[in-house]
């Protein structure tokens, strides 16, 4: 349901900690979208602190007279509700004033921003770890383009707040923070996986070559092998060219692609 156009105070109760951006300083800053805006006399702070000094209004005497601009918003953890919408994020406002604005004060049915990169803020919820939860949100980004595949960048994030590279995507199914960890750190951090054996390999499990520079490393993530002498199996990946990917491979068999090597997410406790 859109937001109802009704008299609104400024959001109260909003608190995050201080501002953490993008990790690996490899990613761009994402160009400013436009939303409407509703009700009247939203307040729009310095940072995402209600208790940050005010730097301007939105629709200061009338109702949904402003439009704004913004190029990322941040989980405070912390909801706010007017009337029949409520929000965790603020937005980072580029018009017309700059500053952060509850995203409660724009008119549109989400609870965030569509389309706008996440940053910094507490960590949301888990959404859990189990090997089907993983392969189920690996498949999210097959039609999460309007129902297309997510496009591949090493430069952009998506709606959701990852990376549009191989290993942001992995990170994306595996619930680890946005925009997510590269793919040396998911084949060599051992807070995240083990390496395993051909053999052992599950669904939900990884592939990854770590070895060279961004432009040969990969990782995809295992679904299932494809018969009994395990000459292939299928798999979810974000590629080059492309972007993301269900379908049959050979990496680290044998035959394969040998600099791909099996590891296993340390959250299945297996």
């Amino acid at each position: 349901m859109l937001r109802r156009v009704v008299p609104a105070v400024a959001a109260a109760g909003i608190g995050i900690g201080t501002f953490a951006g993008f990790a690996h300083g490899s990613e761009r800053q994402a160009a400013a979208a436009d939303f409407p805006t509703w009700g009247t006399r939203w307040v729009v702070h310095a940072t995402a602190e209600v208790s940050s000094p005010s730097v301007g209004m939105i629709n200061k005497s009338a109702a949904g007279q402003d439009r704004i601009t913004a190029d990322y918003q941040v989980d405070t953890g912390h909801k706010v509700c007017e009337g029949n919408a409520c929000s965790t994020f603020m937005a980072h406002v580029t018009g017309p004033v700059s500053g952060f604005l509850t995203v409660v004060a724009v008119d549109i049915p989400q609870d965030r921003l569509p389309g706008v990169p996440v940053q910094g803020g507490p960590r949301p919820p888990q959404p859990g770890g189990t090997r089907q939860e993983v392969l189920n949100r690996a498949a999210t980004w097959l039609t999460a383009n309007g129902g297309s595949q997510v496009p591949y960048s090493q430069d952009k994030v998506w709606k959701d707040g990852y990376r549009q590279d191989c290993s942001g995507y992995a990170s994306m199914a595996l619930g680890l923070p946005t925009p997510g960890t590269n793919t040396v750190g998911l084949a060599t951090d051992r807070a995240l996986t083990r390496p395993i054996s051909l053999g052992e390999l599950k669904p939900g499990d990884l592939l990854i070559d770590a070895d060279g520079d961004n432009n040969n490393r990969h990782v995809v993530i295992f679904e299932k092998w494809t018969d009994d002498a395990h000459s292939s199996y299928t798999a979810y990946e974000q590629r080059g060219g492309h972007g993301t990917d269900h379908r049959t491979l050979t990496y680290g068999l044998p035959g394969g692609d040998a600099e791909f090597k099996p590891y296993r997410p340390v959250a299945y406790g297996d």
